[in-house]
């Protein structure tokens, strides 16, 4: 939520700026503004409120506001409208600032300011936090890092800060607390940022700094301080990505490109996991685990539960699966022998690093699967399987949400053959068709058209229902959020079993209802339940594995899958639902990549 980024170098600033802002609108935000200036002269503000463009707009492409130093910042409301007031950089006497994140006792530092001759313009928590480093930096008449350092001592919450000092001509101030903040430098320029994709085309060397750090950054060097301002050491970090990957590729839009992806994502993840030991996962940790937590959020907490049937099938040990922001406040059994699995695309999501850190503090073990190296899960985990699906830029997550199907299914695999719940035998059979399952999802992509086609009959539908059991459940959850987030459908998943018990009171003529049919052990059931709805004068589609009859008659519209084992059958079942959300929104003309009031990574509570 909320995107930053800074540049101090040679080239002219505002343009680098603008450009870097476009590569994280898939943050979410409703507004933007960007502070730049020379050696000399002060800092000139430019902001609008609305999407990026109207700020190019404004800023003529950043040639109306020239500097070699800048910060810049797409706003994500909490404190306020979205305004132009509103929106960053926010200022004060000695201070230009840009803030992600949110400060909770904003109130009583605004009153105390306020009470020292503060003015305030806006409503946002943000000119709090810049007015409060302004006045420990004239107060005590110290440096930035100390002023810097002050001010997160007595600000609560989480926060990435960029800050200019007017004192301080060529150089930009960062600090962190549990808000992403990534760095970077060549020979002769720095940049900061929210996340890798708004400096990757600049440079593959990054610093992630850590929670209560603070930077001194100027052209071509970083400096890092810890909270008592002594200067420390961070290690660079080089990115492997390749720079086309944050680009669309020819497709209309990312969120299309990410679906053809997943088979690459998915194969590369597979790979990745075939030295399991990386992950530092050994047999003897794994013959000890007696239960796990899956925790997590949206699409990552729908994995999750479809890797809850994996495990508990080949593993025999309960699973639990826990919504992240319920996980830390709950009062859950940490005992001996849990091990607590946090999946989380970004590795920054602010729930799921809250949860992890609670059962950490509890003395249990946590497993991170996330798709961000360096990200604050990946550092904080005990273990970590590292997903390799590359920048995901579309808000709609898939092929991030396949790649981490893909780790669930290897850690089942992996933990059932260290406990000998399945024989050798049996391991490396589930291993070879879960390294099957990247060309049977090309497979399945193959045959879209039928799913625009059906996408049109849909688009001005308000209800839509989505019914499975077991795994089909499981995916029914990600299929319904998927058309759910970038449709803005009202649809619900149902585990089908649970029609009779109130929902099926809302299933009327045309109602649009999509049953899922994978798992050959309970399709039979599903089928009488869609009759049930049938009989209601319910709209039907089915999505069926290749093998599973689908009575004459029973639904308008039937999308098969590749056979597939039972136990793999979501990373297939899903991407139908993936393109029938995508081609609905497209029909619907949305804004697919960049749903409303959503964001990519949620790094606040």
């Amino acid at each position: 939520m909320c995107g930053i980024v800074g540049y101090t170098g040679q080239e002219q600033a505002a343009p680098i700026l603008l450009e870097g802002l476009s590569k994280l609108e898939y943050r979410g935000y409703d507004s933007a503004g960007i502070a730049v200036r020379n050696a000399g002269e002060l800092p000139q503000l430019a902001k609008t409120a609305g999407k990026l463009h109207f700020l190019v707009e404004k800023t003529d492409g950043g040639k109306l506001l020239p500097g070699t130093c800048g910060i810049g910042h797409t706003r994500w409301a909490t404190h306020g409208n979205p305004t132009v007031d509103n929106a960053h950089p926010h200022t004060s006497d000695n201070v230009i600032g840009v803030h992600n994140g949110i400060i909770e006792n904003y109130a009583e530092l605004r009153e105390k300011l306020t009470d020292k001759g503060y003015r305030f313009y806006s409503q946002t928590d943000t000119e709090v936090i810049v007015k409060l480093v302004d006045y420990y930096y004239k107060k005590y008449g110290i440096g930035p890092i100390d002023a810097i350092n002050r001010t997160m001592v007595r600000a609560r919450g989480s926060y990435a800060l960029a800050l200019m000092f007017v004192d301080y001509p060529g150089e930009i101030y960062a600090a962190r607390k549990e808000s992403p903040l990534v760095l970077g430098t060549t020979r002769d320029a720095s940049f900061l940022a929210s996340d890798v994709p708004a400096i990757l085309k600049y440079t593959r060397k990054v610093y992630y700094i850590e929670n209560l750090q603070a930077a001194r950054i100027t052209p071509g060097r970083i400096q890092f301080f810890n909270l008592n301002g002594d200067e420390i050491t961070l290690p660079a970090r080089e990115i492997d990505w390749d720079a086309s990957a944050a680009e669309k590729g020819g497709y209309e839009h990312f969120m299309l490109k990410e679906i053809h992806e997943q088979p690459r994502a998915v194969r590369d993840t597979v790979s990745s996991l075939a030295d399991f030991s990386s992950t530092g996962l050994d047999n003897a940790f794994l013959r000890s685990v007696e239960r796990i937590y899956m925790v997590a959020c949206g699409s990552a907490l729908h994995a999750g539960i479809a890797g809850q049937y994996v495990v508990e099938r080949l593993c025999g040990i309960p699973v639990r699966v826990e919504f992240a922001s319920e996980f830390r406040y709950r009062h859950l059994p940490m005992e001996k022998g849990t091990l607590v699995v946090v999946v989380s695309q970004s590795g920054e999501t602010a729930d799921s690093l809250a949860a992890l850190r609670k059962a950490k503090e509890a003395g249990l073990p946590v497993l991170g699967i996330v798709n961000v190296m360096g990200s604050s899960i990946a550092r904080e985990a005990d273990y970590l399987i590292h997903t390799m699906a590359g920048p995901e830029i579309s808000v709609a997550t898939t092929k991030a949400y396949s790649a981490q199907l893909a780790a669930l299914y290897i850690l089942a695999v992996r933990t059932a053959m260290a406990k000998g719940t399945v024989s050798e035998e049996e391991g490396k059979y589930c291993l070879d068709e879960i390294a099957a399952l990247p060309d049977k999802i090309g497979a399945v992509l193959e045959n879209k058209k039928q799913l625009q086609w059906f996408a049109t009959k849909i688009a001005s539908d308000t209800d839509i229902f989505y019914i499975g059991r077991g795994l089909d459940y499981a995916v029914c959850l990600e299929g319904s959020l998927k058309m759910k987030e970038i449709s803005y459908i009202h649809s619900e998943a149902y585990a089908a079993g649970e029609l009779k018990h109130g929902t099926i009171s809302l299933i009327e003529d045309n109602t649009v209802v999509i049953g899922v049919l994978t798992q050959e052990e309970v399709a039979e059931k599903t089928v009488s339940n869609m009759i049930e709805c049938r009989s209601r004068g319910a709209r039907l589609m089915v999505l069926a594995k290749e093998g599973i009859r689908v009575p004459d008659g029973l639904s308008d519209f039937v999308v098969r899958i590749p056979s597939v084992p039972d136990l793999f059958s979501a990373s297939l079942a899903v991407v139908p639902l993936q393109l029938l959300g995508y081609y609905t929104s497209v029909n619907r003309g949305l804004d697919v990549d960049k749903p409303r009031n959503l964001a990519k990574s949620v790094t606040v509570e």
